[in-house]
Formats: C-alpha cells, structure tokens, sequence
C-alpha cells in the first residue's frame, strides 16, 4: 500500500508524482516535461506568462491551451510580445482560446519589455537561474506535503523580478516555475521521472 500523498504506480508499471496521473495530458507532461532544466530567454518568457495566467486557475487550464496561447502570444518571442499595440491587447482579449484577463495580458506584454530589457544584464535565463538553489541542500521530497509552496529562493525570485518590472510573479508562482523549470528536482523520491 502507498504511502499518502506518495508516489502512484500507473498502467505502465511506472511510478509517478500522484498528479502526473490524473489525466493523459498530465502523464505526457509529467514524464516530459516538468521539471527538466529549460533554458533561452524566449522558453522561460513563455513559463513566467503562463504561470501568470495559471494564477488562480488549474494548471491543466493552462496546459491544454498552450499552443492557442504560443499562437496568440507569437511563440513567446519577447521582442513580438514588448511590441504588441493596443490592438494586439484587444485581439487577445476577444481570444476564446486563452484566458482572457485582461490584468494577466497587461502583464504579459509588460513582462515582455521587463525581459527584453534586462538583456543589458545577461538576460532572464541568467536572472532566473541565478536563484536555482543547490540541488546537494534539497532532500527529495517523499510524498506531496513534503513540497513546499514557495522557498526563499522563490521569495528572492519574486522580488527580483517585480524590482526589474516583472507582474503577476509573487512567490508562489515563482515557485512553481522553479519547478517546471528544473531549477528544483520536486518528484517524489520514488518518483521515476526523479
């Protein structure tokens, strides 16, 4: 019998993070995605957006738009993104593919001129990564509770990014891209994507 809030052993033998079985598109993410290093300022632009965008929201929302958000959005592409106009404001708001806040598009077009800015200081991947916490400090996590929401280093992130002019990226939404980002290893320890 497992262990509450451990690790779930799927169909396939596998055993795995117990969301990364709640649906087909979460297996697919879990096993491919989550949590393995991404890097470019343009990918992790994209993550800080629809992290934003999930704020409040179940990530399989999120998930299951994001090609109609990678088109609506240009692929991400930053400099597309810091140049939208108010028609492209308008354009995403009538988008009955993406989430249509218009607090979140505002600020994805805000964080895109916050990015394209900090490219004078190394860029968001460097400015992102600078706060990956040292994986040798990290115990793995054995069941669900043992994952934080936030961590100081997320705490670190937020402020980081707010003070470069960076919006919807409080603690634990900075956390949660730390995450699927692979700055922090957060599958469970019998995890077999860990």
């Amino acid at each position: 019998m497992s262990e509450p809030g451990g690790v779930v052993v799927g169909e396939d033998g596998l055993a795995r993070c117990p969301w990364g079985l709640s649906t087909p598109d979460y297996v697919a993410y879990h096993d491919q995605e989550w949590g393995k290093p991404v890097h470019g300022d343009d990918a992790l632009f994209e993550r800080v957006c629809l992290e934003a965008f999930q704020s409040g929201l179940s990530w399989i929302t999120i998930l299951r738009r994001r090609e109609t958000f990678r088109a609506a959005f240009k692929g991400f592409a930053i400099d597309a993104v810091a140049d939208f106009t108010d028609a492209d404001r308008e354009r995403l708001l009538a988008d009955p593919g993406i989430i249509r806040n218009r607090a979140k598009v505002d600020a994805s077009i805000a964080n895109a001129a916050a990015a394209r800015a900090l490219r004078d200081e190394g860029g968001l991947d460097a400015l992102v990564w600078s706060f990956a916490p040292d994986p040798a400090t990290r115990p793995a996590p054995r069941t669900t509770a043992d994952v934080p929401p936030t961590s100081p280093e997320s705490v670190a992130l937020a402020k980081a990014l707010k003070s470069h002019g960076f919006r919807f990226v409080g603690p634990t939404t900075a956390y949660a891209l730390m995450q699927a980002c692979g700055l922090v290893n957060d599958h469970l320890a019998a995890c077999s994507a860990r």
